[in-house]
């Protein structure tokens, strides 16, 4: 059985996170992904650290399953070699600042004459239109302005950066997302598609119960630290050998189960937590009756204590412990991948599991250049006309 995108010509003008992220997942699901970047520093993820015999870790883990084609778009020569490329492809993928590609001959217009039936995907901060539309839109930038900054932290004090990339990779996850229903409406035989994917908005519509929240009563959520906006309890405890796990109880049953197992199950017919909404309004009182009982308890205890009857929780893992976790290493969710430059390494595989021919790593992420020579050839071009390309500097050959 083939992977689910075999055959499925990708082009990617990403750079840094969502694009990259997006053509990486296509990749794995078995699309060809040309990665097209400019002369000298190609993708400017490649100089991010940690940088392992000079080649950066950070743009392996965003840029397998792809072939690196490097040309100066700014070069009229170089722009018929995209267009060329386009008139095979099924996707064209972008996140430079909008209006950028157009000035240079490759917006959605100048691709779809070319070829109608492609879906042409740009992401950006803040969209394709409006009056933001070319303002800066990084990860940090776009977690303020979306407003999923002002709810992280604790109410009080200066809203916390969340630990991870979340805009850019929200970002990524519903280009990917335009990428795929594009398809579907080409196989339907209802035509190409150009998908406007602001990052700024998918962190607003990631942010599903505070927009709920605020539009239904118009009251402005406020930050909680740790705690659940709706359910209680629902947040981090620490235990007696100081460390900290989850515990969630989103149901009346697994709220009793909390109780008995804690020690304090003469709260359960406590009227300020009878229910679901009570819990949450009384969650002061709650925490006073339940936080002692917590704290006096080792971690190891608890958790085997509350998996045992079926309480969500978790240990807080550092990323360490996580792939040390037997779990996960059952689950082989790192993977060994061999690059030419930095040798051996882990990686992690992709989430997404088929019973068959599930998404593979079949291309270590490719060195600047590496393929541009063998993808003209695939264009047709010959050597001579390549080695003339690429004297002009229309085109740089790894």
């Amino acid at each position: 059985m083939s992977q689910p995108l075999e055959g499925i010509k990708v082009l990617e003008l990403g750079n840094f996170i969502a694009g990259p992220f997006c053509g990486m997942l296509l990749g794995d699901m078995g699309a060809e992904v040309i990665k097209i970047e400019r002369p000298a520093r190609g993708d400017q993820t490649r100089a991010m650290p940690p940088i392992i015999n000079g080649e950066s870790a950070s743009f392996a883990a965003l840029n397998r399953n792809k072939r690196s084609l490097v040309l100066d778009l700014k070069q009229v020569q170089a722009r018929d070699i995209v267009l060329d490329l386009a008139k095979q492809s099924d996707v064209f993928l972008e996140n430079n600042r909008p209006g950028v590609l157009a000035s240079l001959g490759l917006g959605p217009e100048d691709v779809r004459k070319v070829n109608p039936k492609i879906v042409y995907v740009s992401a950006s901060g803040f969209g394709q239109t409006g009056p933001y539309k070319k303002r800066a839109g990084v990860n940090l930038i776009v977690e303020a302005f979306s407003g999923t900054l002002s709810v992280t932290g604790k109410q009080g004090e200066m809203p916390i950066r969340p630990g991870i990339q979340t805009a850019d990779i929200f970002g990524a996850l519903f280009t990917t997302y335009a990428v795929l229903t594009g398809l579907i409406s080409v196989l339907r035989d209802r035509g190409g598609r150009v998908a406007d994917v602001s990052l700024v908005e998918a962190s607003i519509a990631a942010a599903a119960w505070e927009t709920a929240s605020f539009l239904a009563t118009g009251e402005v959520p406020e930050r909680l630290g740790d705690q659940h906006r709706l359910n209680a309890p629902y947040q981090l405890f620490e235990t007696v050998d100081k460390q900290y796990i989850a515990i969630g109880t989103p149901n009346d049953e697994l709220f009793k189960r909390l109780m008995e197992t804690i020690g304090v199950g003469h709260e359960i017919n406590n009227p300020k937590f009878a229910s679901y909404v009570l819990r949450k309004d009384n969650e002061k009182d709650l925490l006073e009756a339940i936080t002692p009982a917590i704290q006096s308890k080792k971690l190891v205890d608890i958790e085997l204590a509350l998996m045992k009857v079926g309480v969500p929780c978790a240990r807080m893992n550092n990323i360490k412990e996580v792939f040390e976790d037997p779990h996960i290493i059952d689950r082989k969710v790192a993977v060994d991948v061999v690059h030419p430059v930095m040798g051996k390494m882990k990686a992690v595989r992709n989430p997404v599991l088929f019973d068959d021919n599930s998404p593979s790593i079949r291309r270590h992420a490719p060195l600047l250049g590496e393929h541009s020579k063998e993808i003209l050839l695939g264009l047709g071009k010959t050597e001579e006309e390549i080695n003339q390309l690429a004297q002009k500097g229309v085109v740089l050959l790894g």
